[in-house]
């Protein structure tokens, strides 16, 4: 695979990878999900912060979208300086910052990857976009993603079917807005998790068992995180995805309790094992 390199021609030890999305409080979704698994992917993660959230294990208190003058600038600031990559969206709640952010990602080179992850709800189901900017999704930024990533809940709201409709229906619904890439995620289907990846004339299936745990917050975050840096690495659509598939996967399997209700996925559940010879046991 290729690295990319610095203005001054230098290879980079890393590929540079943009996440555009919301603060998480709680460190199990959002930015701060999005940075623990680009870390632990060996990529350097950079940020667009698009709003601030109050939010643990329990739900969602409080939702501050920043002004978008404040947007525009991190992304200039992150860009003109250090490059991108490839780009993940997340949290983008309203018209103005999803009409402001297909307006920045259309000045990035066209084969930059965009990975648009539609998040309109929390775990706990607190909403956290409207239903304008579902239409300015739909009209502004799908046609820009390589891969659009909903479960089965954004993939109805996307495109007016039911979610209980054949994956590859749904699919084909998202990839009439425009993307490259449809991925629909089957989690919240009965049976085991089989995601759906089509780009209209490939079809690929990714298939798991199914952990025997709750702790799932930050699933679709950590998933699309995950696509965008094996993206930035240099690999093809369905290898990322079957890479980015083996991580969740393992991240699920080792969720743990954190707060009284839904506990994040563990991001570093690949370095536990190094991570625990490093640790030198409780000291006198």
């Amino acid at each position: 695979m290729t690295r990319p390199e610095e203005s001054t021609g230098t290879p980079l030890p890393t590929a540079r990878v943009l996440t555009i999305a919301g603060s998480d409080s709680g460190g199990g979704a959002g930015i701060q999900a999005d940075l623990k698994t680009m870390l632990a992917h060996g990529v350097h993660g950079m940020t667009v912060i698009t709003g601030i959230t109050a939010q643990n294990s329990v739900g969602v208190q409080g939702i501050w979208p920043l002004p978008i003058e404040a947007i525009q600038a991190q992304f200039a600031s992150v860009v003109d300086d250090i490059g991108v990559d490839a780009v993940k969206t997340g949290m983008l709640g309203t018209t103005e910052v999803v009409d402001c952010v297909a307006e920045m990602l259309s000045t990035l080179d066209p084969n930059v990857p965009v990975i648009v992850d539609p998040v309109c709800a929390s775990k706990h189901g607190d909403p956290l976009i409207d239903d304008q900017a579902i239409e300015a999704l739909r009209r502004r930024l799908l046609p820009r993603a390589t891969i659009v990533t909903p479960n089965l809940g954004e993939a109805a709201l996307l495109t007016g079917l039911d979610a209980g409709r054949p994956p590859a229906e749904l699919a084909a619904a998202v990839l009439g807005y425009g993307s490259t890439w449809a991925l629909i995620k089957g989690g919240h289907a009965d049976g085991a998790p089989t995601d759906y990846l089509t780009d209209g004339a490939q079809e690929f299936e990714y298939r798991a068992e199914r952990a025997d745990n709750t702790h799932t917050h930050g699933t679709g975050c950590t998933l699309a995180s995950a696509l965008a840096s094996e993206l930035a690495l240099g690999r093809s659509v369905p290898d990322a995805m079957g890479l980015a598939k083996d991580y969740i996967t393992g991240a699920i399997r080792a969720g743990f309790g954190l707060g009284a209700g839904i506990g994040p996925t563990d991001h570093l559940w690949r370095l536990r094992p190094a991570l625990a010879r490093l640790d030198p046991g409780p000291t006198a």
